[in-house]
C-alpha cells in the first residue's frame, strides 16, 4: 500500500515524486521504459533555467531520476494495464501485479503521433523514425527528411544536419510554427532545407526507405523526394489506453483536470503531457509536479 502511487517517470512524474517522497508519503513510480520520457529522447535542453549553456536530455533525466533516488522513491519498472481508481483504495494493475494506492497521480505523457500514410508501419525501424537522437546515427552522411513545422520538427531536423549529408523540413503549411530562435537557426543552415505547403502522400521502400511521395496542398502536383530515412514529428497523442472509463477526458484522450491538477474522480491527479493544457515543456510539466502536491497533501488530510 502507497501513500502516493505515480504512473509515468517523466519530468512531471519524477518532481512530483520528489515533492511526496520529500513530505514523508510512501511514494512509487511506474514506468515501464527508462526515466525521463520524451524529454530523455532530445538532444538538447536550452530553454531550462539553471543551464545557461543548455544540458543534454539524457542529462538532465538523469539528475531528476538521481534526485528521486536521494529521497528514496521506489520505482516498479512494469507496463500499467488498467486501473480501478473510483475507490477510496484505488488499484493498478500491470503485468506481474496489482498495486494499491490511496492517491494515484497519473503522468503517462504523451506519443508521436503517425501520418497514417502506407507502408509507415512497415517501415518503421527501417528508415520511419519518431526520434532523432535515438536513431539519426543510422543516417550518417545520408539524405533524409523531418515532417513537422513546430519546435521539436526544427529542433530534431538541426540536429540531424550534425550528422547527415542533407535535411528537408517537410512542413503542410507556408511557414513554420517554430519559436523564432529555432526558425533562424533553421533558415540560416546550409544543410537543411524547407519545403512548405507540402505533406508526404506515401512512403516508398521493400526493405528500407528510399524514397518520399510528396504533395503540395495548393497545386495538388505530386514529386518524389530520394531519402533513406524519414522522421516524422507532426504531433502527440496522449498515453491512456489503461484509464478507466469513469475518468473525464477530452475528445482527443487528454485527462481533464482544473488548475490544482484534480480529475473528476477523489484522490486521482493528472499532471504533465497527459492532461488537458495549452503548452507542453519540461518546464511545465515541472510546474505541474510540484503544483499537484498542494491537493495531494489536502485530500490525504482530509
Amino acid at each position: 500500500m502507497y501513500e502516493v502511487l505515480i504512473i509515468g517517470a517523466g519530468p512531471a512524474g519524477m518532481t512530483a515524486a520528489i515533492y511526496a517522497a520529500r513530505a514523508g508519503y510512501k511514494t512509487a513510480l511506474v514506468e515501464h521504459g527508462i526515466p525521463g520520457g520524451q524529454a530523455a529522447t532530445t538532444d538538447m535542453i536550452e530553454n531550462y533555467p539553471g543551464f545557461p549553456e543548455g544540458i543534454s536530455g539524457p542529462e538532465l533525466m538523469l539528475k531528476f531520476f538521481e534526485q528521486t533516488q536521494t529521497f528514496g522513491v521506489e520505482v516498479i519498472y512494469e507496463q500499467v494495464m488498467s486501473a480501478e481508481l473510483s475507490g477510496e483504495i484505488k488499484k493498478v494493475t500491470t503485468e506481474n501485479q496489482t498495486i494499491e494506492a490511496k492517491v494515484v497521480i497519473i503522468a503517462s505523457g504523451a506519443k508521436p503521433k503517425t501520418l497514417g500514410v502506407s507502408n509507415e508501419g512497415r517501415l518503421r525501424g527501417r528508415g520511419v523514425s519518431y526520434c532523432a537522437t535515438c536513431d539519426g546515427f543510422f543516417f550518417k552522411d545520408q539524405p533524409v527528411a523531418v515532417v513537422g513545422g513546430g519546435d521539436t520538427a526544427v529542433e530534431e531536423a538541426m540536429y540531424l544536419t550534425k550528422m547527415c549529408s542533407s535535411v528537408t523540413l517537410i512542413h503542410r503549411r507556408d511557414a513554420l510554427r517554430a519559436n523564432r530562435t529555432a526558425q533562424n537557426r533553421a533558415l540560416s543552415n546550409e544543410k537543411l532545407h524547407i519545403l512548405y505547403d507540402t505533406v508526404v502522400d506515401d512512403i516508398i521502400g521493400e526493405d528500407k526507405v528510399t524514397q518520399l511521395s510528396l504533395k503540395n496542398v495548393k497545386t495538388e502536383e505530386i514529386s518524389t523526394l530520394d531519402v533513406n530515412g524519414v522522421f516524422i514529428f507532426v504531433g502527440y497523442s496522449p498515453n491512456g489506453s489503461f484509464l478507466p472509463d469513469d475518468l473525464a477526458v477530452d475528445s482527443h484522450g487528454y485527462i481533464i483536470t482544473n488548475e490544482e491538477m484534480e480529475t473528476n474522480l477523489p484522490g486521482v491527479f493528472a499532471i504533465g503531457d497527459v492532461r488537458q493544457k495549452k503548452l507542453r515543456q519540461v518546464t511545465t510539466a515541472v510546474g505541474d509536479g510540484g503544483a499537484v502536491m498542494h491537493a495531494v497533501e489536502e485530500y490525504l488530510r482530509d
